[in-house]
């Protein structure tokens, strides 16, 4: 089972875009990262960004045909969008909802996740380390 970790809406600006909220960590950084994770724990990750809504979906998909897990941070997706929801609900391996900003915290719009009723945890507010937090909860179910 190979681990998808999908990225959504503005994650491709990871370092510059509001750093004092996301970090510094770029997203060139936080692929690194994740892949040397998985590695560590003998799991095979594809990494991927996008700011289009039907290329994630599309990947959601994908990954629901070839019973991967799922690792998704959709940004504000995550506020927004049922379809997402819905396609999310169709993967037959775990999903895990990561966030790095802690939504609850943050502008009252935020504070619901149409995701997080079809995952099966959320990691919110740890920042690019949510992202190893996920890949070792997968790795103890077992998901290698």
């Amino acid at each position: 089972m190979t681990i998808q970790v999908l990225n959504g809406a503005n994650l491709g600006r990871l370092g510059t875009r509001e750093p004092e909220k996301y970090g510094t960590t770029t997203y060139a950084e936080l692929v690194q990262l994740v892949q040397a994770a998985a590695a560590g724990l003998g799991q095979d990750v594809v990494v991927r960004q996008t700011d289009s809504e039907a290329e994630l979906l599309g990947w959601v998909f994908d990954a629901t045909d070839a019973g991967d897990a799922v690792v998704v941070n959709p940004g504000g997706w995550s506020h927004t969008s049922v379809v997402l929801r819905d396609a999310l609900s169709a993967v037959h391996g775990p999903v895990v909802e990561v966030h790095l900003t802690n939504i609850h915290a943050r502008e009252e719009f935020r504070h619901h996740s149409f995701v997080s009723g079809v995952a099966d945890g959320v990691i919110a507010g740890l920042g690019v380390v949510g992202y190893e937090l996920a890949l070792r909860y997968l790795a103890a179910k077992g998901v290698r």
